[in-house]
């Protein structure tokens, strides 16, 4: 295991190799005396915001492989402390009294400073009769939110009279203010509006067949997905069809806070068009007590959860309790402020009696382990996780966590969902990767050990040949599988020899749904399509090379997708049952073992995938190990040799004897090229990813994946939205962060207009779907 270890101003960065999950602290300062030029006692070590004290073990810190640790080397006391901060400088003439006057000034208190600005600050707005407005107080009325440009009924409070006049004639203003609070939206929020973003109820319901061309109307639409409700916008009938069997609206909306024209769309409630009222018809709530028939229609609004429907009457885990889904008692649910899912009191584990009076509340799942949590001052304290685990409890002095098996993912793959079948986008047949945790990483096969991934109630997504099994045996195109179970792995091992019969349950139930025929716990059963059962990735590891000459002679490969022919239960070699498969190819892609699929592999520059650091930590053990031998060797000869020692030459890198091969430049089809054309925001990012075309296709996916990311979720960007600082961030992402009250770009922290449009950069949107195809599963 290998990690960094930089400087805190970042000017030096050193790899330090050989150490171990149980190296102590005190030995990692050691480590770095000659590196850095500083004792023990003059370094502070820092990872992940926590400082590194002595008598613990880089596993008590977490740090895992290649991850960076910072340095701040304390200054010597024999070292001059520079006097200009403690005197005044003679060069400006500040007096000492000055000074003192200044440092009064700032230790003032933040409430007096408060208190002055509160009161220096002009007033915008001062309370007025509603004379001369075009609305009064109680009038039922239509608001428009500034934020999506959607109308939503709402009530007038109260009105008040803007101080400042002079441009009201320009924005179209009446001069005043109206507070109003919405009846379907932030209903506990009172906003205050101008009268050109509020208008008359909406209350005559138009027919289809008085609708014209031209004629501006209130219409419900839903600019996201055209085929579900939405919210009510204003439209202008563009183009109108009305035949004896189809019906058809077409009109212009005006969405967004700068009122945005979306030209062709078509109107999918063509029942529910509202005529636009005109300033002074409003009613009041006075004038419906009197004529309850005049109360206008109450119209319906994209459901805010799309679950439930807003159904009261229907348990929802997704806008109610999450454990029970009952939409009852309000008043004793609490919200998690970290997973934003709701629970009753008593649904809780431990139920609770109150509701919390604290700011921020965190459910159980939530919540961190306060003992793995270090405050300002105090030591690194034992984590009830760690003190579980069976390192903790033996005696051994065994030291573990050299090796590549007990580092974990360093990152994880999001383009598909962890329950996908098929292949993986980006990874081509022949891809090669020298740990099964880079494996994991890729998505290819998730588990770091296991050679099924799969649910027992749904299939089998992907699995390894790496011949534990006698009975297993390798053919190429087709292979003969055998289950896992049967096996005793107490005790902590690994592997074990056949000691009681295998069961159709748990993975080996998985890998059997995969296969196109009923599933049958007795005998088994054969597809009669194989070819309609669900496919299975295989990757074939080096361990089975003594067995197969299909396997790779190092690292893992991936070889495609097949699919299971049969399965059946028999006695195995070890004289227990078993339950062995027959899995057949059926991937497009030829066979890595080919010769067509080694040429693919070249042109595609498929070589082989090392994690980040490893060959240069490789090096440095080489290099040290002929260094160690030659010292041995020349003190063993010192007495019988003089002259100077000669220099031993270390082993060359694997870097340097990996064979250039001519790499097939990746061809972008004319249709791709098109629209990332047309998306010249990206002009520039677009140009870094292009630069990899003829690396290869599996460069260029790398640099796309890596350019059109999104920094808050670190994902591939889903519905991506472009900001006027040509940043691009998922639409979720930059959504939550304007909900937070937060206006700003995420990366260069550039001011954003709070009543900013959302539109989604429909080009990178197509071409991510077209390199990355079903990655928006599971994505919001």
């Amino acid at each position: 295991m290998w990690i960094q270890v930089r400087t805190i101003d970042g000017k030096k960065t050193v790899r330090v190799d050989s150490l171990s999950k149980l190296t102590k602290i005190e030995e990692l300062r050691k480590r770095l005396v000659t590196l850095f030029d500083a004792q023990p006692s003059e370094q502070r070590l820092f990872y992940r915001g926590k400082q590194l004290e002595d008598g613990h073990t880089l596993f008590d810190y977490d740090v895992g492989l290649n991850d960076l640790i910072q340095l701040m080397i304390r200054i010597k006391a024999s070292e001059p402390i520079c006097a200009s901060t403690s005197a005044a400088s003679p060069s400006t003439g500040e007096s000492s009294d000055e000074s003192n006057s200044s440092d009064k000034e700032n230790k003032e208190p933040a409430r007096d400073l408060e208190a002055k600005q509160l009161s220096s600050s002009p007033s915008w707005y001062e309370s007025t009769e509603d004379q001369g407005s075009l609305y009064k107080v109680g009038d039922i009325i239509d608001a428009r939110d500034v934020t999506m440009g959607a109308w939503f009924e709402a009530e007038i409070l109260e009105v008040v009279k803007e101080e400042s006049e002079t441009s009201n004639s320009q924005n179209q203003t009446d001069g005043f203010i109206y507070k109003i609070q919405f009846e379907t939206r932030y209903e506990d929020d009172v906003v205050e509006m101008k009268s050109k973003d509020i208008r008359p109820r909406a209350r005559h319901i138009l027919k289809f067949e008085d609708v014209k061309e031209g004629q501006l109307i209130m219409a419900n639409y839903n600019y996201d997905d055209p085929n579900v409700r939405g919210f009510w916008y204003d439209c202008l009938i563009s183009r109108k069809r009305n035949t004896r069997t189809t019906k058809e609206l077409y009109a212009t909306l005006y969405i967004g806070s700068d009122l945005m024209p979306l030209e062709n769309c078509r109107l999918l409630f063509i029942s529910e068009l509202f005529d636009i009222e005109k300033p002074g018809t409003q009613l009041t709530k006075k004038d419906l007590m009197l004529d309850p028939s005049a109360s206008p229609a109450k119209r319906q609004n994209k459901p805010e959860c799309d679950h439930c429907q807003d159904n009261p009457r229907r348990k929802c885990k997704h806008c109610a309790c999450c454990v029970c889904g009952g939409k009852n008692e309000p008043e004793k649910q609490v919200m998690c402020d970290e997973c934003d899912q709701a629970y009753h009191l008593e649904c809780l584990n431990p139920p609770l009696t109150a509701v919390p009076q604290e700011d921020e509340w965190y459910c159980p799942e939530c919540k961190n382990d306060e003992n793995e949590v270090v405050k300002a001052g105090e030591k690194l304290k034992e984590s009830k996780k760690k003190a579980k685990m069976a390192s903790s409890k033996n005696n051994t002095s065994r030291d573990w966590g050299k090796g590549m098996a007990c580092v974990g993912r360093t990152k994880e793959c999001t383009i598909v969902p962890s329950n996908h079948y098929g292949p993986v986008p980006g990874v081509e047949v022949g891809t090669m990767w020298k740990f099964r945790v880079q494996v994991s990483e890729a998505g290819v096969h998730r588990p770091h050990v296991a050679g099924i991934h799969g649910r027992e109630d749904d299939g089998a997504f992907s699995i390894v040949l790496s011949g534990g099994y006698e009975d297993d045996a390798d053919n190429g195109d087709e292979f003969y599988y055998t289950g896992s179970g049967g096996r005793d792995l107490s005790g902590n091992k690994r592997t074990a020899e056949q000691s009681c019969d295998q069961k159709l349950t748990r993975m080996n139930r998985a890998l059997a749904k995969n296969c196109n025929a009923p599933i049958n716990d007795k005998t088994g059963a054969e597809a009669k399509d194989w070819k309609g059962g669900k496919p299975v990735r295989v990757v074939r590891n080096c361990k089975g090379r003594k067995h197969s000459k299909y396997a790779p002679e190092e690292g893992n490969r991936y070889d495609g997708i097949y699919k299971i022919v049969k399965y059946w239960a028999e006695k195995g070699k070890s004289g227990f049952l078993v339950w062995r498969y027959l899995l057949r190819r059926d991937d497009p892609a030829p066979a890595p073992w080919t010769k067509e699929g080694q040429k693919r592999a070249k042109e595609l520059g498929l070589a082989m995938q090392y994690p980040d650091g490893y060959l240069e930590s490789q090096a440095a053990k080489e290099k040290e190990a002929v260094g160690e031998a030659e010292e041995i060797k020349n003190e063993d000869s010192a007495p019988k040799t003089k002259g100077r020692k000669r220099k031993a030459k270390a082993s060359p890198n694997k870097k340097e004897n990996v064979k250039k091969s001519k790499t097939q430049p990746f061809e972008v089809n004319a249709d791709i090229m098109t629209l990332i054309k047309a998306d010249s925001v990206n002009e520039k990012l677009w140009g870094s990813v292009l630069d990899k075309v003829a690396e290869g296709k599996q460069k260029f996916l790398q640099r796309l994946e890596e350019i059109f990311s999104c920094i808050c979720c670190q994902e591939i960007l889903y519905k991506p939205v472009t900001l006027q600082c040509t940043h691009n961030f998922c639409k979720s992402c930059i959504s939550r962060s304007f909900k937070a009250e937060v206006y700003s770009c995420p990366a260069c922290r550039s001011d954003l207009p709070k009543d900013m449009a959302m539109p989604i950069n429909q080009n990178l949107a197509k071409v991510l779907a077209h390199f990355y195809p079903g990655y928006e599963a599971g994505r919001v």
